[in-house]
């Protein structure tokens, strides 16, 4: 529960793009994990000095996954 699941996410969506011919659908993804990094949402691992408090890989993905519905 402590590992970022962004770069798995980001992972499907190059396969979106790439694989099957869904950029805008890629773009929208891509967008969403910007939105939630840029709000300062946080697993542990990618922390640094006085970043706050870090959310779990769920609460992480729960997060992306709230950004891409706001996207709709």
């Amino acid at each position: 529960g402590k590992a970022n699941p962004s770069a798995c996410i980001l992972s499907f969506a190059m396969a979106l793009r790439y694989s099957f011919d869904q950029g805008a659908e890629a773009d929208r993804l891509e967008a969403a994990v910007e939105k939630v990094l840029a709000d300062g949402v946080r697993t542990a691992d990618l922390m640094q000095a006085n970043d706050g408090t870090p959310v779990s890989t769920t609460e992480m993905g729960d997060a992306i996954l709230s950004a891409l519905d706001a996207s709709l």
